[in-house]
């Protein structure tokens, strides 16, 4: 793989070396915009190379703290340098004679110090006569929720919130989408944005396809609209209807028994060759007010629904399971809250986010580790309050200091008796090209 992406890199310099021109904005499939409105600016075909690394120092509240900022510490480190992502995009467009897009090809890879792995490899095919219409098929960004689509390289925390990451982890999956979105001037639709998809289900943390069902993916967005010359607003809401095959006889999922809370197994020989449902429902609004030293921004994100899981997580599961084991049912809710504030200039931007992931809304936290009722840290809700400060130091530099602090509830299951040390503070340096 290494010497195939080498050898790729190769190729594209030298077609830079040739003179090609950078003619389009820079567009990337983990954020929202980068799937809409294509910046043209000359005829013919166009190539762009863009990408960035971050590199970044952490420390953790103990050794071997299980974290969603940037993967779990080993078991004796409290303290590490880490190069977080390190991505090269490769943006292909070609412009026919009509000066309208044709076709976008995209790659884009990460190398840090533990691999290298493909991001995203797609192409995108643009209907011209109505200007409405893409299409696009490979591998790339799920369109569901704002975050999840929310660039790395712009974000202004360091990472996702927990619940992003446990339901969309890698935000990508292989599939094909069709747009809706408008390219006109003048079209009564032409603030709202649809993509609605099929995919395969399991993200690309899996290695390949493991049943017949696909996931029905769809978001749809407001474009950015004024209500008064300062404020600018979007908004969205997603689905996401899907399942996985049920390879063995049994399924978990919370009940009450005796008048109690448990965790029962339903062991019908019918439940082979069914589907373990997974349904999310999400809606988010964004809103920037423009101000004399920069902008206030406030965002949200509500999602709720059923996830299917294992009896130790609450991730999507990546094979099929077999035996006594079992897929486990459970209803969940989370949502995050960011308020962004400039200081001084634009240089300087304040950050406060909370975010909050429960796994299992059927279930509180004096149930969980309680005898005979088979709950596990899998049911644990969290909650998370993140600060930042973040300095442009360039438009191509960007200092990023951040410290989440992370409080699980208090449960009867040990060690979760009380919250555990996993507080993390990163500083991180952005360098972007």
């Amino acid at each position: 793989m290494r010497k195939s992406i080498l050898c790729l890199l190769l190729f594209c310099c030298a077609a830079l070396h040739g003179k090609a021109q950078f003619l389009m904005d820079m567009l990337d499939t983990t954020k929202e915009a980068g799937k809409g409105l294509l910046n043209i600016y000359k005829n013919f075909d166009h190539l762009h190379i863009g990408g960035y690394i971050q590199p970044q120092f952490q420390v953790a509240s103990a050794d071997g703290a299980r974290s969603y900022e940037g993967g779990d510490f080993g078991a004796r480190v409290s303290n590490r340098f880490m190069l977080r992502r390190s991505r090269i995009r490769i943006d292909y467009l070609h412009i026919n004679n009509a000066n309208q897009p044709g076709l976008q090809i995209v790659f884009q890879f990460d190398a840090n110090e533990r691999a290298i792995t493909v991001r995203d490899v797609w192409g995108r095919i643009f209907e011209n006569k109505f200007k409405l219409f893409s299409f696009t098929v490979g591998m790339f960004a799920r369109p569901f929720s704002y975050e999840v689509n929310l660039a790395s390289a712009d974000r202004e925390t360091p990472e996702r919130g927990r619940m992003s990451q446990i339901l969309m982890k890698s935000e990508r999956d292989l599939g094909a989408m069709i747009s809706f979105d408008v390219r006109k001037d003048h079209h009564f639709l032409k603030n709202i944005k649809i993509d609605a998809g099929f995919f395969n289900g399991q993200g690309i943390t899996a290695s390949g396809d493991f049943d017949n069902r696909k996931d029905f993916i769809s978001r749809i967005s407001l474009k950015p609209i004024h209500p008064v010359s300062n404020v600018t607003l979007t908004a969205g809401a997603s689905l996401l209807y899907g399942g996985l095959f049920q390879n063995t006889k049994y399924v978990y999922s919370t009940r009450i028994n005796a008048g109690s809370k448990v965790v029962l197994v339903d062991s019908n020989a019918a439940n082979i060759g069914m589907y373990s449902p997974r349904t999310y429902m999400g809606a988010d609004v964004q809103l920037k007010i423009r101000n004399k030293v920069g902008f206030t921004e406030i965002r949200a994100e509500y999602i709720t629904g059923i996830q299917t899981g294992t009896a130790a997580s609450s991730e999507t599961p990546t094979a099929l399971l077999n035996g006594a084991e079992g897929f486990y049912k459970r209803n969940f809710n989370g949502a995050y809250f960011y308020f962004l504030q400039h200081l001084f200039s634009l240089q300087h931007q304040f950050v406060i986010k909370y975010d909050w992931y429960d796994p299992n809304t059927k279930v509180n936290n004096r149930e969980i580790g309680a005898p005979n009722t088979n709950f596990s840290a899998a049911d644990i809700k969290y909650n998370t309050l993140t600060i930042g400060y973040n300095y442009i130091l360039s438009p191509l530099v960007k200092l990023c200091l951040s410290y989440a602090m992370v409080k699980n509830e208090s449960t009867l299951l040990v060690p979760f008796t009380k919250d555990i040390p996993d507080n993390v503070f990163t500083s991180r340096l952005q360098f972007r090209f």
